[in-house]
């Protein structure tokens, strides 16, 4: 068994960090984006729905192109953070945190996004006559009748970041400690020949993504399907 060097450890933990956090943000902020995609009958509907999903085909190095400029000292996220934080944007955690939203979003709207639809109105109809506020009927009726999408979209969501590579390490780039996570650290180990490390991070996380998709199908199966 092949042991993990000192620089392997941190890259796996900032991994671990880093995906705990996208999807935390991922569920404050996919969980009203879902919901409005699947409440409402806006003409813009079609638009945001192709927004949300552009990640799933845009090349992760474009995007992250495009962020890096963004989060730059002279960029228009960038430029203000800087004078505020006296701190560049670009190449730390929370650029790491925000390319991972980005890209990771459309793993957590999307399953969200049809477990609402599952649900129907009657529910939602039915705590309206009950005097439910609109909040007070999603947070008590639709979201546990959700559950099932919630848990898909948090383990989808965890799961992606973890393998995330080409927009990290456009916006983060690769320093020990601070931005290199797992998927740049296996890189590493294969530019300088290094096969076993890489063998051993790859096997890691394919096992890893392996034991999450299985999961994901179990939890599906087993957990009741609420129509309305």
């Amino acid at each position: 068994m092949i042991a993990l060097s000192h620089d392997d450890l941190q890259a796996l933990w900032l991994t671990l960090q880093l995906a705990a956090v996208t999807v935390g943000v991922l569920l404050i902020v996919g969980t009203p984006i879902a919901w409005w995609l699947a409440r409402t009958r806006s003409r813009f509907r079609t638009v945001i729905e192709a927004v949300v999903a552009l990640p799933l085909v845009l090349p992760p190095t474009v995007l992250g192109f495009y962020l890096l400029i963004t989060m730059s000292p002279q960029g228009m996220i960038g430029a203000p953070w800087l004078q505020f934080t006296d701190a560049t944007l670009s190449f730390s955690f929370t650029a790491l945190v925000i390319a991972s939203t980005l890209y990771s979003l459309p793993f957590v709207v999307q399953p969200l996004q049809a477990s609402f639809e599952t649900i129907g109105s009657v529910p939602l109809e039915t705590a309206s006559m009950l005097h439910a506020s609109p909040i007070d009927a999603f947070l008590s009726v639709a979201s546990p009748l959700a559950l099932r999408g919630y848990i898909t979209a948090a383990v989808l969501g965890f799961a992606h970041t973890l393998g995330e590579f080409g927009v990290v390490l456009m916006v983060g780039g690769s320093i020990p400690g601070k931005t290199k996570v797992l998927s740049i650290a296996i890189y590493d180990h294969v530019e300088t020949l290094d096969y076993a490390q890489a063998h051993a991070l790859s096997g890691g996380l394919l096992l890893f993504s392996f034991i999450t998709l299985l999961m994901v199908y179990t939890i599906n199966r087993r957990l009741p399907i609420r129509v309305a």
